[in-house]
C-alpha cells in the first residue's frame, strides 16, 4: 500500500499519506482541510533482502579479510551494511564509533569475540 507525497496549496504543506489503493486521491488536506491537495514526484526505496547484503559483504575481500582477522574497523563496516542506516541507541552507536577507530571497547576483552561454550 503506497504512501504518497502531496503539497496543499491552500497552507503550503507538504505532507506524506498512506492510501489504502494506488488510485484513490485524498480529498482534503488533512491539516486545513481545504481541497487543494497536489500529488508530487518522489522517489521511493528498494530495500535490499539479506542475500542481497550478504553476497555485497562477501564481494568485498577487504571487509571479509579484516572480519577474518577481527579487525574491529572490518566489523563497524559489516554493522553499517547490515542495518541500512537504521537509528541505533547512542550507546550502540558509540561502540560502533570506536570500532570504527579500530578501537577495541572498554568492556570487551581482546583476542576472540565470540563467548566461550561453557558447557565444556
Amino acid at each position: 500500500m503506497p504512501v504518497y507525497e502531496y503539497w496543499c496549496k491552500n497552507c503550503k504543506t507538504r505532507l506524506e499519506i498512506y492510501l489504502h489503493k494506488f488510485s484513490n486521491d485524498p480529498q482534503s488536506c488533512p491539516k486545513c482541510g481545504v481541497d487543494s491537495m497536489q500529488r508530487l514526484f518522489s522517489t521511493f526505496m528498494v530495500q535490499k533482502s539479506y542475500k542481497d547484503v550478504y553476497d555485497s559483504i562477501l564481494s568485498d575481500s577487504q571487509l571479509t579479510r579484516g572480519l577474518m582477522n577481527n579487525d574491529p574497523r572490518a566489523l563497524a563496516k559489516w554493522n553499517n551494511k547490515m542495518s541500512g542506516g537504521e537509528p541505533v541507541a547512542p550507546e550502540y552507536q558509540e561502540t560502533m564509533e570506536k570500532l570504527g577507530r579500530g578501537e577495541i571497547p572498554s568492556n570487551q576483552p581482546p583476542g576472540d569475540y565470540l563467548p566461550s561454550d561453557s558447557t565444556s
